[in-house]
């Protein structure tokens, strides 16, 4: 198991707050936004900017995710490497580089220019040349799996991210994913200033403890479903993937094709199922 070096999720700034009353100058709390650069075998594949943390399960939850690697095993070592900063001393370490070797007989991930990995933390999937280039079903299909969940279950999940949600109930400016067991309980949960590294980072740690494929689990966002974030459920074998906001034509798409549950809308009382509703009892 490695340990990722501790980094401040958070920063102060000091801004003017306006109201009709008139104006205050005041520290507010905002969220670390910062660039990692991933490499495999030392070569670059992907930047993408994220909240410093968990970047190991990142990493991993991105190389699954992108079809690299299929189990903790491929995965050799990964550690951190020094990165430029030419506000730092030569030699610093910035902690935003991550360089991943993989096991013996692990094929290398082929970057060119009709698939590459640059990433935002707004969307992931836009630097793709094409959707037909990530429209890739894995070794897991959620299609088979034939676990069922109360609606009742899945109700009550919103409540419990919001309450783990410890960086956005500070900041107001995270995304979040969480994994959940059928029966309710909270596997795992991740913050993150972008949404599919959120979701990256739950199944990198899932990866790390042996529990992929995610069979008869929940994965649960706390925005919208985009197709992105449903490819990388079918990837890691998640049967069900819930959001409180609203799923994409693609990501419906993408779930009716590979057996993928798809809740979206999940709160209060209701929600909206799209695919495969015979789980949801």
């Amino acid at each position: 198991m490695y340990v990722d070096f501790v980094r401040h999720v958070t920063a102060s700034r000091r801004a003017q707050h306006l109201t009709a009353d008139g104006a205050v100058t005041r520290p507010e709390t905002l969220v670390v936004e910062e660039p990692l650069e991933i490499r495999v075998n030392g070569a670059a594949v992907t930047v993408t900017m994220r909240t410093p943390g968990s970047d190991i399960e990142l990493a991993q939850g991105f190389l699954l995710t992108e079809g690299v690697v299929a189990a903790r095993e491929d995965i050799l070592t990964i550690r951190y490497c020094a990165g430029a900063n030419p506000d730092l001393q030569d030699g610093a370490n910035t902690y935003n580089v991550l360089d991943v070797t993989l096991a013996p007989g692990v094929k290398l991930p082929d970057v060119d220019i009709t698939r590459n990995f640059y990433t935002t933390s707004s969307c992931g999937v836009c630097g793709k040349a094409s959707l037909d280039a990530v429209r890739v079903l894995g070794s897991f299909p959620p299609g088979e799996d034939p676990v069922t969940v109360a609606a009742a279950t899945l109700r009550a999940m919103p409540d419990q991210l919001r309450a783990a949600q410890k960086v956005f109930a500070r900041t107001g400016g995270l995304h979040a994913a969480a994994l959940f067991d059928a029966d309710g309980t909270m596997l795992v949960v991740r913050e993150d200033i972008g949404r599919h590294n959120a979701v990256d980072k739950v199944i990198g740690w899932a990866l790390e403890h042996g529990r992929v494929p995610l069979r008869s689990s929940v994965l649960l966002v706390s925005g919208r479903a985009s197709f992105e974030l449903t490819q990388k459920a079918v990837l890691a074998g998640i049967p069900v993937l819930a959001a409180v906001s609203a799923p994409s034509s693609l990501a419906a798409s993408l779930a009716e094709e590979s057996g993928l549950t798809l809740v979206a809308f999940l709160r209060g009382d209701s929600m909206n199922v799209y695919t495969r509703a015979d789980r949801i009892t």
